[in-house]
């Protein structure tokens, strides 16, 4: 057993601990065991995770423009699929330049439907990643998009483009993070798993580094949420 712990331990770039190591023993190797075997295991054998935690920034909110209600009230689950989607905007320090990622998830399965990275941290970003998951998702009548209170946001754009295909919109409450806790969740995983563990060194790599977590994270990585499942298994099991 110590060497399939060790073996995912290093398939996966020594970044996890011994609760995400269980998943993957299950996912790699249909193996089951106890979540406190694989921590003896680990500690016996010296594996920690290497995942280092950063400061978090926030970006400025909104002083302007509209405003909706909170719809969602932090009820981060969903019955089907494209019925609750959460977004945000994040951001990632290159030497002297920001990159900016806009993602939208679907509280289904926690799948991100789309996303869209640019320097530039304006209206098109958001639009532009709307633009996307609209193109793979034809049909959103009903649809709820919860965010926070971001220029993007409330923009006349924003409010223009949502109530146009048949979504509500939904906002958090000004200055209140944890009513969209479900998205700042993946932005924390995304930098720790996928970005502070590298040693980045352009905006191009930084691109390529997203690209890549955002794969594995919709393909790859399993969630207890999901039944152990990834979040594209969990959407292919209902339409099995």
């Amino acid at each position: 057993m110590k060497d399939l712990v060790q073996a995912v331990y290093k398939k996966y770039h020594c970044k996890y601990g011994y609760r995400q190591i269980q998943l993957f023993l299950l996912q790699d190797y249909g193996v089951w065991v106890n979540h406190k075997k694989v921590l003896r295991l680990m500690q016996e054998m010296g594996l920690r995770s290497r995942i280092r935690r950063k400061y978090r920034y926030h970006l400025a909110s909104s002083v302007g423009g509209r405003v909706a209600q909170n719809i969602l009230q932090r009820n981060f689950k969903a019955d089907v699929p494209n019925q609750k989607w959460v977004t945000d905007v994040t951001q990632y320090r290159v030497a002297d330049t920001w990159l900016y990622l806009s993602a939208i998830k679907d509280l289904f399965n926690n799948e991100i439907v789309a996303y869209h990275m640019d320097v530039r941290n304006d209206n098109q970003l958001v639009l532009r990643t709307f633009e996307k998951a609209f193109e793979k998702t034809k049909d959103v009548t009903g649809l709820i998009v919860h965010s926070d209170q971001g220029f993007q946001y409330t923009s006349y754009a924003y409010h223009d483009m949502l109530p146009k295909v048949g979504a509500q919109i939904s906002m958090s409450r000004r200055g209140n993070c944890y009513d969209n806790a479900s998205m700042e969740s993946f932005f924390s995983h995304l930098k720790t798993e996928g970005l502070y563990p590298y040693d980045i060194r352009s905006i191009d790599e930084a691109q390529r580094r997203i690209e890549e977590y955002i794969d594995f994270y919709n393909e790859n990585r399993p969630q207890r949420k999901l039944k152990k499942l990834t979040p594209v298994e969990f959407r292919r099991q209902l339409v099995a």
